[in-house]
Formats: structure tokens, C-alpha cells, sequence
């Protein structure tokens, strides 16, 4: 099946805001919501900024009886993904439906989702009885049922959102939950494509959430050199490394046939998608962005498009010294001295792992949609490595109707999305 795949949904929920266009006023008007962290106590840690999202969980999601059995990052990706799927009407076009069609629409309805499964706040609840028990494991025992949350087991599966959204939505088709670092969520959007392009489902809708920073990951990221102090400057000769971010986006992707006979909003068309590895080690990557440029051109030969038909880049863009180097050269390894526009949003709500390269997505549809590039307002000065190199502090003009975005993880990963707005 070669079917015409769009996007009819949008979710989007971070530090910027909950609500993609408060978060893209955010972005084209430079505010960031990096910020001193207060969610613990970090004076005392090597790093004090995030991008933290400040909305209380019942706002998210309603169901306070929900809240005991799933964690901070489940509730970011359940309402990214309820917001999707409203944006798109999908549920209001059910009810018209009679009973067998209904039936048929969910078992025709799939859910892909990205989640991080990564992060150490799931071990904490031991801690006190750990303590106690000073290494007696009888002692431990004893202890543990009163420090541990009876629904911790529940609180940490990592397909908590993908079981959830399916419930609450009645989604009985394809699904997947994919724990692969950074990659996940801009994977959960090739991989819901894949499905329906497979004839595997009608529609579906793609999801990426997570909530990284917490003392110990902070910690351990700052020793391996990848956090900045203050903030996230992509390109930028004087960049320190990345940012944490919180939060989550989704997209509702479903063929452009059935959008269209249900007189949908088209925000998008999914062209195709690239992925590779770089296969060097778990924190090592090629200098020469070989793995990047490999999943662009696995891209543009998926959406059968020319590098020249590319209106601009929403690049990766994470602000650490290795990471940003080989980027740009995986870009100039492709396009040459015809490089589009290129941005990046990191320095907008920090990095999301598992939800960046979504949430990327999300603002890269909507910035074709309102024909700009948003510009990079923490860059000073591009890095003479790779200068020129075309990012810019103030807004551009994209060349087409068309973004690149790109997506980056440890293991080497490497993936390329390519999308086209409603013309």
C-alpha cells in the first residue's frame, strides 16, 4: 500500500507551555523556559537549570484515581496524546459511526509510542528502608513494604502511556512502546507511518514523552561532560552542552483519504523517514556525522524528494561540543553549499530526550505552516569549525513547504523525518 499519510492532530506539553501555539508564541518570541530548578533542592548539584513544566498534574489529566499508578512522564504523554487526537476530531467523526463501523474504527486505530524507561526516581521509594536496614537484607525486608508505594511496580512500566491512551480512547490496533534514548519519539512517529503505510492500521496516533532530570541523572550527565550551567546554545562557538527538559508531543497521523472525507484539517504529510547507527560505542560518535547524513539520504530516497526540494532544517541541535560539530557536517555532507535554513529549539524548553525529536517535529509543521524559521536567540557567535553555516539569532525564510528534522541518541542512533504542510 502506498498511501498518502497526514497529520491531523498536534499535542505538544513542556516547559513552554501546554498548548502548541503558547509554546511556538514562546519560541518565535525568544523566551525560554530554562530556569533555576524547583523541583528538589539543587544548590548543592553540579547542575541548578531546567526547563521545568509547571502545570499541576490534575490540570494534565483529570483522573485523579489514575494518578497513583502511573508516574510524572505517563501523565505528560496521556495528555499529549487526548490532545492530538481532539485536535483532530477523529472522536467526535466516531460517534457518527454506527455500532459495526465503531468496532471496525478501533480495531483500525494504533498507538506508537517513545518513552525514555530510563530514568533513576523509580528507585528512591527504597531508599528509606535501605537506610534502616544498614545492609541487613531481613531488616530490608521488613522495612520495605512500609517505604515502597504499593503501585510502584504499576508507577514504572514504561508502556504505561501506550496501555493508557488505548483505554481511554478505545485504540485497539497496532501498537508498539520504544525505549530507544533520544530516538524514541521521532521513531514513534516513522514507525505509526510504517504501520499504515503496511495496511496495518487507518490511522494512528504517535506519541513521545519523558521526565529526565531528577539528582542522579543530572549528576551522572554532568560527568560525562554533556550540561551546560546556564543554557543551550546550538552552533554557537561558546557552547557549554545541553539543557533537561520535561514534557511530551504527539501527532495524529491517518490516511489522507479517510482526512479528507471527513472534511479534516490537514496540518502536514508525512514524506518519509531515515534511520541509521553509527555503531561506535554507547557515548561515541564519528566526527564526520556519517550516521546522520546516512538517515538523511535513507530519508529523502523514502519520500522519493530531491536535497534541492528541502525548505529548512530543525536540526538536533543539543548544544554539546561533539554533537553539534558532526551535525553541521552531516548536514554540509549532504546538501553541500546549499544548505537551507537551520534551527534549532532546544534553547526553548531544553532537551526532552525521548520527546525532542516529536516535540521538534510539532514545531517544525507549525513553523512551515506560518512560513518562518524561528531564529536562535542564545547564539552569539556560529563556531568557526563549521561557519558558514546558515543558523541565525533572528528568524529566516524557509525555501519551501518542506522540513527536515533530525533526532539523535546514545548508541550511536540517528534518525530523519521529512514532512510537507497542506499546500
Amino acid at each position: 500500500m502506498n498511501a498518502k499519510i497526514v497529520f491531523t492532530g498536534l499535542g505538544a506539553v513542556c516547559g513552554a507551555g501546554r498548548i502548541v501555539d503558547e509554546i511556538f508564541d514562546a519560541i518565535v518570541n525568544g523566551r525560554s523556559a530554562i530556569a533555576p530548578i524547583t523541583q528538589f533542592d539543587a544548590t548543592r548539584w553540579p547542575v541548578r537549570v531546567a526547563a521545568e513544566c509547571n502545570v499541576e498534574n490534575k490540570i494534565l489529566v483529570t483522573d485523579r484515581k489514575l494518578h497513583k499508578s502511573i508516574s510524572r512522564t505517563d501523565i505528560f504523554g496521556i495528555y499529549a496524546a487526548e490532545s492530538a487526537i481532539q485536535h483532530s476530531g477523529l472522536l467526535a467523526h466516531r460517534e457518527t459511526l454506527d455500532a459495526a463501523a465503531k468496532i471496525q474504527f478501533n480495531d483500525r486505530s494504533g498507538i506508537i509510542v517513545g518513552s525514555g524507561g530510563g530514568n533513576y526516581g523509580c528507585n528512591y521509594d527504597f531508599f528509606p528502608a535501605m537506610a534502616e536496614s544498614g545492609g541487613d537484607l531481613n531488616k530490608f525486608g521488613g522495612k520495605f513494604s512500609e517505604s515502597v508505594n504499593p503501585m510502584w511496580l504499576l508507577r514504572n512500566l514504561p508502556n504505561n502511556v501506550l496501555c493508557h491512551v488505548g483505554i481511554r480512547n478505545h485504540f485497539k490496533g497496532t501498537n508498539a512502546c520504544i525505549t530507544n534514548h533520544c530516538a524514541g519519539g521521532a521513531m514513534a512517529v516513522a514507525e505509526a507511518a510504517a504501520a499504515i503505510r503496511a495496511g496495518e492500521a487507518d490511522r494512528a496516533v504517535a506519541v513521545g514523552h519523558d521526565a529526565p532530570f531528577e539528582p542522579e541523572t543530572l549528576f551522572h550527565y554532568q560527568r560525562l561532560g554533556l550540561m551546560s550551567p546556564e543554557t543551550v546554545r546550538p552552533f554557537d562557538r561558546d557552547r557549554s552542552g545541553t539543557v533537561f527538559g520535561e514534557g511530551a508531543a504527539s501527532v495524529m497521523l491517518e490516511k489522507s483519504g479517510d482526512a479528507k472525507s471527513r472534511g479534516a484539517e490537514i496540518l502536514g504529510e508525512f514524506l518519509g523517514s531515515g534511520c541509521a547507527t553509527e555503531a561506535t560505542g554507547v557515548l561515541d560518535i564519528r566526527p564526520d556525522g556519517d550516521g546522520l547524513s546516512r538517515a538523511i539520504e535513507l530519508a529523502l530516497a523514502d519520500a522519493k524528494i530531491s536535497r534541492d526540494e528541502i525548505g529548512m532544517i530543525v536540526a538536533h541541535g543539543n548544544g554539546t561540543h561533539a554533537s553539534d560539530l558532526s551535525e553541521a557536517r552531516a548536514i554540509r555532507r549532504v546538501f553541500g553549499e546549499k544548505i537551507p535554513p537551520v534551527t534549532g529549539f532546544k534553547w526553548a524548553y531544553g532537551h526532552l530526550i525521548a520527546a525532542s525529536g516529536i516535540l521538534d517535529l510539532v514545531f517544525a509543521l507549525t513553523a512551515l505552516r506560518q512560513k518562518i524559521v524561528p531564529g536562535i536567540p542564545t547564539l552569539n557567535l556560529t563556531d568557526p569549525e563549521f561557519a558558514p553555516f546558515p543558523v541565525s539569532k533572528t528568524p529566516q525564510q524557509p525555501r519551501s513547504d518542506i522540513a527536515l528534522v533530525l533526532c539523535r541518541g546514545f548508541g550511536g542512533m540517528d534518525i530523519a523525518l521529512l514532512v510537507r504542510t497542506n499546500s
